[in-house]
């Protein structure tokens, strides 16, 4: 493919083992973060990013290095490899790079999760402020609404009024001669 993304078939080729080995490695929380798709010719491949070929190299060349120790101690040679010191001093430069690497993005991250949060605190803090005003507005209409109520009603003196003009026009009237009604229903007349 290209230097920054290898399949698994050049990642097993590369560190001499199987692809069933490197695919064991390939985790979920890996693929996650390290392993990404790309379609050429309508074909879908799985490849490993620069991070992740890193961590892969370093887990691979670990576990040969000790193998490679143990050989040379049961060959009774008594010398220790030297270069696999090495090997490993920039093998962990590797994984300072990429967990440096990580840390950066995590930051990042945190970042965008603090603003986010601000955000929301600006948010609910309008909320509040518009909940309160809806509350003040609401207080003043009902102390409108009674002030209309008040007005329409009669006060208790109108009342007396209204009630002792309806008397003495009731008093008046039956003071009046009535006309004698005729009734229908008079049977023996």
């Amino acid at each position: 493919m290209s230097e920054n993304l290898k399949t698994i078939r050049e990642l097993a080729d590369e560190f001499k083992v199987s692809k069933q080995a490197v695919r064991k490695r390939l985790t979920d929380e890996f693929r996650a973060n390290y392993v990404e798709t790309v379609y050429s010719n309508g074909v879908a491949t799985l490849v490993v990013t620069v991070s992740g070929y890193m961590l892969l190299k370093q887990h691979f060349s670990s576990s040969n290095d000790s193998e490679k120790v143990g050989s040379n101690v049961d060959g009774n040679c008594g010398n220790a490899d030297v270069t696999s010191d090495n090997k490993q001093t920039t093998d962990n430069s590797y994984v300072f790079k990429i967990l440096e690497q990580q840390l950066a993005v995590k930051d990042k991250q945190i970042e965008n999760k603090d603003s986010q949060i601000s955000q929301m605190q600006n948010l609910l803090d309008q909320q509040q402020r518009l909940a309160l005003q809806d509350k003040k507005l609401l207080d003043e209409y009902k102390a409108e609404i009674k002030d209309l109520k008040e007005l329409a009603m009669p006060s208790h003196d109108d009342e007396k009024d209204v009630l002792f003009q309806n008397e003495t026009k009731q008093a008046t009237s039956k003071s009046e001669p009535q006309s004698k009604t005729k009734k229908w229903w008079n049977f023996g007349k």
